[in-house]
């Protein structure tokens, strides 16, 4: 038998965690249909991520599959998701990053179609910004930035490396689509996935009072 490539050990361990981390999403109906897709490190060179088309709540650990930094699967035949690279360049990009979560709750989707024409959402004062890793003060502004939705990969890729250059952040919007978030690890990805979700219900109740 092929030696893996990757720790497979490391592997049942990563599905055990990201299994249970998208159940609880699930049951708050933020992965509607076979929606939204996530992701965990494994090593340096390999990310086990969510097969494509699969209900998210009912995921067992043959659902979580290997790939490279590339996007491109590994040790399997198994298809992730369309937008695989989306979730790798992160990790390319930053090694401290551990895991990113992708979600298409009402709230993320309608924020997106609100706030598509300004190309952000700023949030500031709210005491909830502290809840983003290295933020110390709700005295603080955040720009999550609001993305065209595309079916180019490569170019929506592109634009969000243009992004992560101008500016620090952890997730951005999708148009019509929903939230990518991302952490150091599962907790702190679910912690700030959360966070934007709370902030951005805000912004969509003050849109209502005015």
């Amino acid at each position: 038998m092929d030696t893996l490539p990757f720790d497979g050990g490391r592997l049942s361990r990563c599905a055990d965690d990201l299994i249970a981390g998208i159940r609880v999403l699930s049951e708050r109906g933020w992965t509607p249909a076979t929606s939204s897709n996530f992701s965990m490190r494994l090593d340096p060179g390999h990310v086990a991520i969510t097969v494509s088309g699969r209900d998210k709540g009912r995921l067992e650990r043959d659902d979580i599959m290997v790939v490279d930094l590339e996007g491109r699967p590994v040790a399997t035949s198994l298809r992730s998701s369309a937008e695989t690279l989306l979730h790798t360049q992160l990790y390319a990009r930053y090694p401290e990053i551990g895991c990113v979560l992708h979600t298409h709750s009402l709230v993320q989707t309608v924020a997106s179609r609100l706030f598509a024409g300004a190309g952000h959402v700023h949030l500031e004062g709210y005491e909830l910004l502290k809840a983003f890793h290295g933020n110390h003060t709700h005295e603080m502004a955040v720009e999550l930035p609001v993305l065209p939705n595309s079916q180019d990969m490569p170019v929506l890729a592109a634009q969000v490396d243009a992004l992560l250059d101008r500016q620090s952040m952890w997730g951005y919007l999708i148009d019509g689509h929903g939230l990518y978030a991302w952490g150091r690890d599962l907790a702190e990805a679910t912690r700030h996935l959360e966070a934007f979700e709370f902030l951005l219900a805000c912004e969509l109740e003050l849109r209502k009072l005015r």
